[in-house]
């Protein structure tokens, strides 16, 4: 079993990139974290990637690339700060360019829709300033759900797995935010091997 972990934060001492790394640690199996913006990766979709979106053909070389990486593995993890009530730009970007037809899904005007990701779980790890209470009072939390797990999961068939919000990660009270990041690596960790840490508080899901 090989988990691939992703993350699309600029600072490598991000706590994105802390919580990447954590994760990574924690797994028995084998791993893979991707860090885009310290490899580069061009989230820009251009002309030649709507050609390949709409012909579900001729794949540019760095999104090969990804897609094989994303091939080789059974669990995919984005750890990804919150910007706007959404994921990065990077982070989308990277959607937009890998996920397309002719890999993650083929669209057959005959057929219909083929989900074609259906060997894979997907878990979020969104990173959030704000707490819980605000994201549950505007229906943030609901929307980015929506939005990564229904619009992007779910579309392309595949599986869901945890999805742990790490909320004020940027309150003064290191403890506190410790403690939740502590339980959000206990929760994708659980979900991907059954492995339980210690002081993991959270609930099964």
């Amino acid at each position: 079993m090989k988990t691939l972990i992703v993350t699309a934060h600029p600072d490598p001492e991000s706590l994105s990139n802390d919580v990447a790394r954590r994760l990574a640690h924690v797994l028995d199996s084998e791993v893979e974290v991707a860090d885009l913006a310290e490899e580069g990766f061009d989230p820009r979709f251009t002309l030649d990637d709507r050609r390949t979106y709409s012909t579900g053909r001729v794949v540019a070389s760095d999104v090969a690339i990804e897609q094989r990486r994303i091939d080789e593995a059974d669990h995919l993890v984005l750890v990804f700060p919150v910007y706007w009530w959404s994921m990065p730009a990077l982070l989308k970007g990277w959607i937009d360019r890998v996920f397309v037809n002719g890999w993650a899904f083929d669209v057959d005007t005959e057929h219909g829709m083929r989900r074609n990701l259906g060997r894979l779980m997907v878990h979020l790890i969104p990173i959030a300033g704000d707490d819980a209470g605000v994201y549950e009072r505007h229906g943030y939390e609901q929307a980015l759900r929506t939005q990564i797990e229904h619009g992007i999961i779910d579309y392309c068939g595949s599986r869901r797995g945890a999805t742990a919000f790490v909320y004020e990660s940027e309150r003064d009270d290191a403890s506190a935010r410790e403690h939740a990041v502590t339980d959000a690596i206990a929760a994708v960790a659980r979900t991907i091997e059954g492995v339980t840490l210690p002081g993991d508080t959270t609930p099964a899901q």
